[in-house]
């Protein structure tokens, strides 16, 4: 019987062969130490490292790659290694000691309507006490900072994060009582700062767009705290050798134990890398044949090699928490066999799958996983004894607003069938396109106009909203009669203010292809859309193709009615297929007096 007690202290007595992190005198050495240099396995690696003292922890969080382990090695560890336990305490004393330990579950429905014959193994990391594979090395690293005297009662934690890894140091923290801020982009869902309110944390949002070098990034300004608050501490998840030897010393053992030592593929999604290291290189040790499968989301630069990575390089996605513009020095990209890129759709479609057809409550990235074994699976057409482990790093808990919901998929345009239920979807119109419509010449302002002249055009022109664009065509944002009137008759802004202090900078785009059955769907609840196209502009000066996006109309609710009250030829309207005429299946499209007065003005 395995033992029932599991203790995240209890350490081995002497150190294991083959470093799965930074060669250094201690496990949390962090900076460059050349006495401790050894000989290296012949790949290449990266160089582009810093030793300059103010930075907070000597060295950029892109590099480089300090370990010295390689397949084969045979050189001690530098490291403690922490000794896995696969039992289960009765009563735990805190909820730190049920991390770890996840279930194996076997992939059945999906398997079999996707025609794959090989078995799929999820490693559902969801089921730790927060909810994350990363409460893993949130543990982990604390109690290694505890141990090496870094951090002491009264500390503060600081920690940039995508969401996860802060939930699992401020799990933490809270036990510990220690205070922890936590910097994270806007784009990193709702429910995961809820979380992180709840246990204690103190957040900071940052840009999306800052890039991960800028002051104004989520690393950017932690960097700027570190400085400004006393005893405070950066534990660093891109950089902190407890990040791999987390799943180092525990979610591979659990893997090969669950698995006899049988691992044909292991599928991982590459976020700070330190999952893929660490699970990756324990698993190459004790199965040598083993593939290690690295997914990588479009627009992350992590694959290699790195022209995998020119389809929309660097351009914004929707899955959290993995894929990054920078290489993060914990992730041994070379440990993979191969990389696979996944798209938003394609992964959120597969994360509903694994919950209405397997049962098993995952977040977005668990889909990029899945997605990217199925494909593989199909691909080398995997006999029956091939065996595929894919991880699934966090929870629904954390995208109830997001993927979960109908109406931001919708949103989204990540639509299949399964979504294509609702009543608006079967009429007789909901299949033709936006380009169908007649919409009028798009009119548009730039930023430099006063509110006093934006009323002067709206009531000349007859619109409603008018778009903003900037004098090299970026679209700002979107004006509207009503935003406009309610600051001005409140005196929040004067006539003589320049229009950017009434523009949403939130607006619904929709493009030529998009099927009025979705936008109808938007119409739910916004009473426009901006007709959005891409223009490929060639710059003789800059000698370079471009892409730029440009306002081809707006859309409202009145442009659809009017369409669909009067259908052109050759539309059967009587048609089972097409469904009733004049027949308003969504809420939206029953006449309003917001839509009576939009034909009054002719837009």
């Amino acid at each position: 019987m395995p033992s029932t007690k599991r203790s995240h202290k209890e350490v081995s007595p002497a150190p294991s062969k083959g470093c799965p992190m930074h060669k250094g005198k201690d496990a949390m050495a962090l900076e460059n130490d050349e006495e401790n240099t050894t000989k290296r396995s012949p790949s290449k690696r990266s160089k582009n490292s810093s030793s300059n003292p103010s930075d907070y922890r000597y060295g950029r969080v892109d590099g480089p790659v300090k370990c010295t382990w390689f397949p084969g090695t045979t050189e001690k560890s530098p490291h403690f290694h922490e000794k896995h336990d696969f039992g289960r305490k009765k009563i735990m004393n805190t909820v730190l000691e049920n991390i770890g330990n996840t279930p194996l579950v076997r992939i059945n429905r999906i398997t079999k309507r996707e025609g794959v014959k090989c078995e799929i193994l999820a490693k559902c990391e969801f089921f730790n006490a927060g909810g994350s594979v990363k409460d893993r090395i949130g543990l982990r690293m604390i109690e290694d900072a505890e141990k090496s005297g870094k951090i002491k009662p009264g500390y503060t934690l600081i920690e940039p994060t995508s969401g996860n890894t802060g939930i699992g140091l401020a799990l933490g923290a809270a036990i510990k009582g220690y205070r922890i801020i936590i910097t994270l982009p806007e784009k990193m869902s709702a429910e995961k700062v809820n979380v992180l309110k709840a246990l204690g944390a103190e957040i900071i949002r940052t840009p999306d767009s800052a890039a991960f070098d800028s002051p104004d990034s989520h690393i950017g300004v932690a960097k700027r705290l570190l400085d400004e608050i006393p005893n405070s501490v950066i534990l660093d998840q891109y950089a902190n050798p407890g990040n791999p030897l987390a799943h180092y010393d525990h979610t591979a053992e659990e893997i090969l134990w669950s698995c006899d030592n049988k691992v044909d593929y292991l599928v991982c999604a590459a976020g700070t890398g330190g999952t893929l290291t660490g699970t990756a290189r324990k698993i190459k040790e004790r199965c040598p044949g083993v593939q290690i499968i690295a997914v990588d989301p479009i627009g992350s630069i992590l694959a290699e090699p790195d022209s995998l990575n020119d389809y929309n390089r660097l351009k914004p996605y929707h899955v959290e928490g993995t894929g990054y513009d920078f290489i993060p020095t914990v992730l041994d990209r070379e440990i993979a066999d191969r990389w696979m890129k996944t798209g938003d759709r394609e992964s959120f479609l597969m994360s509903r799958r694994l919950i209405r057809e397997e049962g098993l409550l995952c977040g977005g990235s668990c889909g990029s996983a899945m997605s990217a074994a199925v494909r593989l699976a199909k691909e080398l057409d995997l006999a029956a004894d091939k065996r595929i482990v894919v991880m699934l790093p966090d929870s629904t808990r954390n995208y109830m607003t997001k993927f979960l919901s109908d109406d931001w998929m919708y949103e989204k345009e990540f639509v299949d069938e399964n979504l294509k239920h609702r009543p608006q979807m079967k009429t007789w119109w909901s299949a033709q396109r936006v380009a169908d419509l007649k919409l009028q010449t798009p009119m548009t302002i730039t930023p430099t106009v006063t509110c006093q002249e934006a009323i002067a055009v709206l009531s000349r022109e007859g619109f409603d909203e008018l778009p903003v664009v900037s004098e090299d065509n970026e679209i700002l944002g979107v004006v509207t009669e009503g935003n406009l009137s309610a600051k001005l008759v409140s005196g929040r802004v004067a006539p003589e203010d320049a229009i950017t202090n009434v523009t949403y900078s939130q607006f619904k785009q929709v493009s030529m292809n998009t099927s009025l059955g979705e936008l109808a769907h938007i119409f739910d609840r916004d009473h426009y859309a901006l007709v959005i196209t891409e223009q490929r502009c060639f710059s003789g000066k800059a000698k370079e193709m471009s892409t730029r996006t440009v306002v081809s109309g707006v859309v409202t609710r009145i442009d659809l009615l009017d369409y669909i009250s009067d259908p052109p030829e050759g539309k059967t309207t009587n048609s089972p297929l097409f469904g009733p005429r004049n027949t308003y299946d969504s809420p939206s499209l029953a006449p309003t007096s917001h839509s009576v007065k939009e034909s009054k003005k002719g837009n």
